[in-house]
């Protein structure tokens, strides 16, 4: 019998999705499972985005340019500028999600056997990301007693090598819902600049900050231009993950010039999607304003009731729409499995994601879960609910 290669025995599983024939199980024994596992909104998508796709005028569904549309790319840029980020047309090539771009940009600056530094916890397909790519991830860790900030310089300092071409960081954070500070961002660029690295930073949760503060760009950030990358996302801004159209940013020519070659070898990315992607760009401030004010109430909700549970320390996010919760237990892996398989309050239990996933470290986050507070408040009481009385029961 053929053998796989190495490199698909070592993709790991997403944390986030492989629980998924559990949650089927209980689907079928007809239980409710309230969805703490994922960040997808339940928010409608923007109507003048399915409009536009509902109402086009093709008569033939064409290949795009592999950069994207230029008229598309184009109000791109201009979205950026009134975000600070001057940059444009050129600067961006639309990709399918941000995935693909995480890919482009990995592709771009680093060969098989580099490193990339990253602080964990962090998006757990980063992990994909790197092994797809043959690129080494090295961990910084971050901890939940300090709310998952940024860890001192000298940590990043002390694990800069020959090998190691970039640093990548989710702004604000998944799954931790931690906002980089201006002094934090400038932290990283002294680094990067420094020791001749290039900032990956991944701002698809830009939009999504709370307590009246404000995100940052790296590309805000002066003297940069030739270190920074810039991935990015309509799925979570516009709540339309099924549209799989992100971009990668940069000014750095050689790295446009290198994403491009991956871009053209995949062709294009889909036409439909940058259609609705484009009129989404119209979406009115007013929209996201009831967004946010939707997201903190929910985070402060989980929140509250998260800490009234004995033994659960819980990260306070600042932006995006999750937190890591550490749990009286020894592994969430299996916690999770049972909630599915095993347990259930009046036929509910509740999905949530292993936090372990979250980390490269071996070891790490076995106690944890990370949970997306994408349901409203009522479920999001209820579903917090289930996970007390399943702690309560729970035996390792």
């Amino acid at each position: 019998m053929p053998a796989i290669s190495q490199k698909g025995q070592n993709m790991p599983s997403s944390p986030i999705r492989k629980l998924v024939p559990f949650a089927e199980k209980a689907y079928k024994a007809n239980k409710t499972v309230f969805h703490l596992n994922i960040g997808q909104p339940d928010i409608k998508s923007p109507q003048l985005a399915m409009d536009a796709v509902a109402n086009h005028n093709l008569e033939i569904l064409a290949y795009t340019r592999s950069e994207g549309s230029e008229p598309y790319r184009a109000k791109i840029a201009d979205y950026y500028k009134r975000n600070h980020i001057m940059v444009e047309a050129d600067n961006i090539i639309v990709t399918t999600g941000g995935s693909e771009a995480l890919l482009f940009a990995m592709g771009s600056v680093a060969d098989t056997g580099d490193e990339i530094i990253i602080p964990e916890p962090f998006y757990a397909n980063y992990n994909g990301f790197a092994t797809a790519s043959g690129v080494n991830i090295v961990p910084v860790i971050s901890k939940i007693e300090d709310n998952f900030a940024l860890p001192p310089i000298q940590e990043f300092e002390k694990l800069i090598t020959p090998k190691t071409k970039a640093i990548l960081i989710c702004n604000p954070g998944n799954p931790t819902g931690y906002l980089y500070s201006k002094e934090e961002i400038k932290i990283l660029a002294e680094i990067v600049k420094k020791h001749d690295l290039f900032l990956i930073a991944d701002e698809v949760y830009r939009e999504f900050t709370y307590d009246n503060l404000k995100h940052y760009s790296i590309l805000e950030e002066e003297g940069l231009d030739q270190n920074a990358i810039i991935i990015d996302s309509v799925s979570k801004r516009y709540s339309m993950c099924g549209a799989r159209i992100g971009c990668i940013v940069s000014k750095n020519k050689e790295v446009m010039s290198a994403a491009m070659k991956f871009a053209q070898a995949r062709l294009s990315p889909p036409t439909f999607a940058q259609i609705a992607s484009e009129a989404a760009l119209n979406t009115p401030q007013s929209y996201f304003d009831e967004v946010i004010v939707e997201y903190k109430e929910r985070r402060d909700t989980l929140i509250e009731k998260l800490e009234e549970i004995p033994g659960v320390q819980v990260g306070h996010p600042k932006g995006a729409f999750y937190c890591i919760a550490q749990l009286p237990i020894k592994n969430s892996d299996a916690f999770a499995q049972w909630l599915l398989e095993e347990f259930d309050v009046d036929g509910e239990t509740i999905m949530v994601a292993p936090a372990a996933g979250f980390y490269s470290s071996p070891g790490v986050g076995l106690n944890q879960i990370r949970i997306a507070y994408v349901l409203n408040k009522e479920s999001l009481i209820k579903a917090v609910n289930i996970l007390k009385k399943a702690l309560e029961v729970y035996k390792d």
